[in-house]
């Protein structure tokens, strides 16, 4: 049977802008199903010991805006490192993802749209014009997943994800999980490569 990826995410991460056409790439490759689960950050950076980018040293801050453009360059992704609007909320966005997986419909590609729109495009993905155009454009009926997303239904989804992302360990985003393995960190596509191609067993912490 093909194996399912669990695709832990949120749509204001640079890093998931950056390995998300790599992630579906690779999930062609093996003929693997990513299934898509967008999360609350700030909820998994309670458990990981994690703080937002303004509180960590500026050294470390410093090191990330050349770890962007390093990857950027690799990946082949236009990239702003300090977009107009970031930070900003995802939450919206990342309710606009859930809705389109809970009514059974593809979201790659919009995501991938979501994700240039903050990185590439100067977009504000916490608006709702902005996720309406983006949804339109993917060929989904904006005001129908746009209503869904606001629903408490939807929200459950997201924290739900949040908390399966906890229990497996996911330190961050991206994070993908392969039989309970977590590989987190667009970086480490090419050990989920490796994973899939040899089958190995997972490696566990204990």
């Amino acid at each position: 049977m093909p194996a399912t990826v669990d695709y832990f995410l949120t749509s204001i991460s640079p890093w998931t802008y950056l390995g998300h056409d790599a992630a579906r790439a690779l999930a062609v490759k093996h003929g693997v199903t990513l299934a898509v689960r967008p999360v609350d950050l700030g909820g998994m950076f309670k458990v990981s010991g994690q703080v937002p980018l303004a509180e960590r040293p500026a050294v470390r801050q410093r090191y990330r805006l050349i770890e962007l453009q390093r990857f950027a360059h690799y990946r082949g992704k236009p990239l702003n490192v300090r977009p107009a609007h970031f930070p900003t909320d995802p939450t919206l966005a990342d309710h606009t993802i859930c809705a389109i997986v809970a009514s059974g419909g593809d979201p790659l590609d919009y995501m991938g749209s979501v994700f240039a729109a903050v990185w590439a495009g100067e977009k504000n993905i916490a608006e709702e014009t902005t996720l309406a155009a983006l949804l339109s454009a993917a060929g989904f009926d904006a005001d129908a997943v746009l209503a869904k997303a606001r629903t408490p239904e939807t929200a459950a989804i997201r924290a739900r994800n949040t908390e399966d992302a906890i229990a497996v360990d996911a330190s961050g985003v991206p994070c993908f999980v392969l039989d309970g393995e977590p590989f987190w960190g667009q970086d480490r596509l090419d050990l989920l490569d490796h994973a899939l191609t040899t089958g190995r067993p997972p490696f566990r912490a204990s």
